[in-house]
């Protein structure tokens, strides 16, 4: 409430050009006073509290302008620090913003054992503009300035027992969670279909309807970590561990972001990715600290546009049905209305929460349709989805998922045959004299051809045999063979566990303990394609009645 106040009038104080920070306001404070009872009947807010805010304004501006004069002098930087709630503070700093005085040539490690001593922290993060810190690099490498405003997230206790203790881990960037978790994604990005299908478990991304696309190889894997992590924050944030979540989709993003934009632009995982984001900021109270909150909004908010279209046409040609994705529009509501709220714009936020909470109403489902459609078979999480793919019309509902199951069966079959084929293919090139291995990056070459892969591989044959002659040593063991990707061009894409039908051998030969990993990971990839679509509600009910109440006041 207290920033809120002090958006309002930093926005008043900026339209009169009022600079608190200069004479008379700093050496006469019955001008201070005056303002007050001049911006209390503006405002709503009683003078005495008007005032208060002024007070914490001026002493802001102030604390600001002695910084940048110690910086220049000293090269001593001021950082202002949003901790944590378990944060060690003592009551008479507790109305007070968290400041730290440090040089910028240190690495975040030194400034996290600092902040470690200063607040009684453990095991927490460092954020700075929606991307965590490196340990291991110096501040000023990261884009740290002076009077940067630097997030603390505190690590879960169900990811303490992956931490290391700060002295092993000094010269590490990456805890062991997100390396665990980070192989697991990649030893799945690498499988083939040279495994039995039957029991290799293969991670592939794919459209709503669960149709492969392939995409150049560089873009595979980049996307695969990217959804993977997405996965893993999400399933974090079902359990309301924003803390821990909010890590894991920013490792997200910076894989999202080195994919090519016309992928991005084509999907919606990326808005979606950015949504996330700032609800985990605004479960830590931390969104009227990050610009970085308003800049993701915006980019979500533009990203939806392209991917569904004006009044979300594209997607009703796509899906049939455009219900299901009312629960994105409804977070983005909901999250641009605490925006405004946060920046003293209570007109803009109280129109977005009276518009959220209209969706919020058509999204809310009758029980007893709900139970309907479980009575006929259908698992709680489909009917959901069913129910507001169609508005809560029943009958269409029971339809549309009769017709998903359906298209999923005939999908599951066709891939099921692909599969066959192509093991059955690979089986008559290794019977040739090929090893599996080069049979089946030969039918990927080839498209499926198995005569042309023949060719191929008599081809590379030749070749090999003109290689050795000219440079004595070399093997076939020196040629690093990759594998082939997929990735939805239409909108929206998921993440599903299939057995393999991709092209190209695995670079690595798994483990016990690779197999553990994917185990691991594979816990956190939902089995319906929906699922980011399927919410209770429940927080954002919470959040309607919370900025409510803050307009009220």
């Amino acid at each position: 409430m207290d920033e809120h106040i002090q958006a309002r009038l930093i926005s008043q104080l900026r339209d009169d050009d009022i600079r608190l920070w200069l004479e008379p306001y700093t050496t006469d404070h019955q001008h201070i006073q005056e303002l007050s009872e001049r911006y209390g009947p503006v405002t709503g807010f009683a003078v005495d509290v008007v005032r208060s805010a002024l007070e914490m304004i001026q002493s802001d501006a102030v604390m600001k302008g002695e910084g940048n004069k110690e910086y220049k002098e000293t090269s001593v930087a001021t950082l202002e620090l949003l901790l944590p709630k378990e944060a060690q503070i003592s009551e008479q700093n507790k109305k007070k913003k968290a400041h730290l005085k440090t040089k910028l040539d240190i690495t975040a490690q030194e400034l996290k054992k600092q902040i470690s001593k200063d607040y009684g922290l453990q095991h927490f993060n460092l954020i700075l503009k929606g991307k965590i810190l490196s340990p291991e690099k110096r501040l000023d490498e990261q884009n740290v300035k002076n009077n940067s405003k630097i997030m603390v997230i505190s690590v879960s206790s169900e990811n303490e027992r992956n931490v290391m203790r700060e002295e092993e881990k000094e010269n590490r960037s990456e805890d062991e969670g997100v390396q665990r978790t980070r192989r697991g994604f990649q030893i799945l990005s690498e499988r083939d279909g040279t495994e039995d299908p039957a029991t290799t478990p293969f991670l592939e991304i794919a459209d709503q309807k669960g149709n492969p696309l392939q995409i150049p190889d560089n873009e595979r894997k980049a996307l695969i970590m990217a959804m993977g992590f997405h996965e893993k924050g999400r399933a974090l944030m079902k359990n309301r561990k924003h803390s821990s979540a909010l890590f894991y989709l920013l490792m997200a993003d910076e894989q999202f972001k080195q994919c090519d934009s016309t992928i991005l632009n084509a999907v919606d995982n990326f808005a979606v990715l950015q949504l996330d984001i700032v609800w985990c900021y605004q479960a830590l109270s931390a969104l009227s600290h990050l610009d970085d909150a308003k800049q993701r909004v915006q980019n979500a908010e533009r990203c939806f546009l392209r991917c569904y279209g004006d009044q979300q046409s594209r997607l009703q040609q796509i899906k049939g049905h455009t219900g299901g994705e009312d629960v994105l529009f409804l977070r983005l509501d909901l999250l641009q209305s605490s925006l405004a709220y946060h920046s003293g714009d209570e007109k803009r936020a109280s129109d977005l929460l009276n518009k959220a909470q209209e969706l919020y109403g058509q999204l809310s489902l009758d029980p007893e349709k709900l139970n309907q459609l479980m009575s006929l078979g259908f698992s709680e999480q489909e009917s959901r989805l069913g129910l507001r793919a169609c508005r809560g019309n029943i009958n269409d509902a029971a339809l549309h998922l009769m017709q998903r199951n359906k298209e999923r069966d005939e999908m599951k079959e066709r891939e099921r045959e692909k599969r066959r084929r192509r093991l059955q293919d690979i089986n008559t090139l290794v019977e040739l004299g090929y090893n599996k291995r080069d049979a089946a990056k030969a039918l990927h070459q080839a498209k499926g051809d198995v005569d042309k892969a023949y060719g191929i591989l008599l081809d590379r044959a030749e070749a090999q045999m003109s290689d050795t002659l000219d440079l004595p040593g070399l093997s076939d063991s020196s040629v690093r063979l990759m594998g082939d990707e997929s990735v939805s061009q239409s909108s929206p894409s998921s993440l599903s566990e299939e057995p393999s039908t991709s092209s190209d051998p695995p670079s690595v030969i798994s483990s016990p303990m690779d197999e553990e990993l994917v185990n691991e990971v594979l816990k956190d990839i939902p089995r319906h394609e929906e699922d980011y679509l399927d919410v209770t509600l429940e927080e954002e009910e919470e959040l309607m009645a919370r900025l409510r109440s803050y307009i009220n006041k």
